[in-house]
């Protein structure tokens, strides 16, 4: 592959003069803060940003990539966890100029551009009294997020993201432009709900909303001795609540603020509630939480775009990052005692582990209905180093990855790609499960020469 250093001059001059957007080149004065990513830990330096603010500029830059042999990375929010948003000395297509948000409120569906960011969509559905499931960091981006399958507080009333994605707008390896649903190129919008950025650019989405205007939601925090006691009866627990209610569990530190002084860096097994369902029956369906007596509960009636922002504060963009995650169909005694051990070895007051069910309406799709291949899980487990600072880098990275190999031995193998850093291509594989060889084959089809491959890739199928 060339890099950027290899063309002629005159052929990014050739590139600017088909653009709307703008070229950010190493030379720019906002070359650095452009190259910024969620994930502080990445420092790649690309060759070459397209700023694209239309569906033209996308076409322009993903021909201009391909004829000239360069390596293409594409970048939507840039919370990917391996910064797989970006590439180094290649071309970036970054599409945070492609914003826009429109409501139909007489079908309750939603278009969203594929450069915006969850809160941005709360910010237009919420005046509605409308809701898309999405993930728990509303600066999180609408396309990764979705391309990868979307878990979060909604999941287990409302599915996964992918499973109210309707209709989507993308630009293919070869430039052309085609939109796909159901019944257009069905193929590639299977493809597409779960199989990440393998398939091409996804300009716009179509969504799906459902009514819901506010959430009881919140934290229940225990002791982390306490660990074991908790996952168990949680374990027992949730799957058979009503899909109304939904949580997930987590080891942490309890950081700061907005929490009370005397929980400030302390160690607890926590849950984070989120109940969609009538307000009047709440304490009733909550009863069981309580009857295991938490050592602090702060949970309350709130507007749904609250809840998708309260750890945002807490996450801010530029942190130093490290994932590691793994499936899991149930929370075994062994690995309930590991969960105390690594969450009483907590390196740094934000890492932390979560682990998201996957029951109600998330696991009534068969495990072929989409590339999302673990249906039948009944948790997608992710564990996360998380600090300020670089020189707590390998302190942060060192526990995750200690962590991750305590419970993978009880883990049902794959992970939720939106969970992983760049960890290959077996365990690649193991994600998509027997959903793989299907990917392959649409890939061969869509991206024969493997294009867009910066991202959890599928290779296409050999012929």
């Amino acid at each position: 592959m060339k890099t950027i250093k290899d063309l002629d001059p005159s052929l990014i001059e050739d590139l600017k003069s088909q653009l709307r957007g703008k070229v950010v080149l190493p030379s720019s004065s906002n070359y650095d803060e452009t190259r910024k990513v969620y994930n502080g830990m990445i420092d790649k330096k690309p060759g070459l940003f397209v700023m694209c603010v239309d569906v033209a500029d996308v076409i322009a830059a993903v021909n201009f990539g391909r004829v000239n042999n360069l390596e293409i990375a594409v970048r939507g929010g840039g919370h990917n966890g391996g910064g797989l948003g970006l590439c180094n000395d290649g071309l970036v297509i970054d599409l945070s100029g492609i914003k826009f948000v429109r409501v139909d409120t007489s079908k309750n569906t939603v278009r969203v551009g594929g450069g915006n960011l969850w809160g941005e969509v709360d910010h237009a559905t919420h005046p509605f009294g409308l809701v898309i499931p999405a993930g728990i960091i509303s600066t999180t981006g609408v396309g990764g997020l979705t391309l990868g399958g979307g878990v979060g507080y909604l999941s287990r009333k409302f599915g996964l993201t992918i499973d109210n994605l309707l209709e989507a707008d993308m630009v293919l390896a070869d430039g052309s432009f085609v939109t796909v649903n159901a019944t257009q190129h069905p193929d590639l919008f299977w493809a597409i709900r779960g199989g990440g950025g393998n398939y091409g650019i996804v300009t716009a989405f179509k969504f799906q909303a459902h009514p819901l205007k506010t959430v009881i939601g919140g934290p229940t925090f225990w002791p982390i001795e306490q660990t074991e006691a908790i996952m168990a009866w949680f374990d027992s627990f949730i799957h058979k609540a009503p899909e109304d209610l939904n949580g997930f569990i987590a080891t942490l530190v309890v950081p700061g603020p907005p929490f009370p002084e005397h929980l400030h860096n302390k160690q607890f097994c926590g849950i984070v509630w989120c109940y969609t369902g009538d307000p009047d029956k709440f304490e009733k369906v909550f009863a069981p939480v309580r009857e295991q007596q938490p050592f602090f509960e702060h949970v309350g009636e709130m507007p749904y775009p609250a809840i998708q922002t309260l750890f945002d504060g807490m996450m801010p963009p530029g942190l130093q990052w490290y994932w590691r995650a793994d499936f899991y169909n149930e929370i075994q005694p062994e690995a309930a005692s590991q969960h105390k051990k690594f969450g009483s070895e907590i390196p740094t007051p934000l890492s932390q582990m979560h682990m998201y069910p996957i029951s109600g309406a998330a696991s009534k799709p068969s495990k072929e209905d989409t590339p999302w291949a673990y249906r039948d899980a009944k948790y997608a487990g992710v564990i996360v180093g998380v600090d300020p600072s670089p020189s707590n880098a390998s302190k942060i990275t060192d526990w995750c990855k200690a962590y991750w190999d305590a419970l993978h031995p009880y883990s049902s193998g794959g992970a939720y790609s939106n969970f992983m850093m760049d960890e290959g291509q077996e365990r690649v594989k193991a994600s998509y499960k027997h959903n793989y060889a299907r990917l392959a084959e649409i890939k061969q089809k869509y991206d024969p020469n493997n294009l867009f491959h910066v991202n959890q890739n599928i290779a296409p199928k050999a012929g």
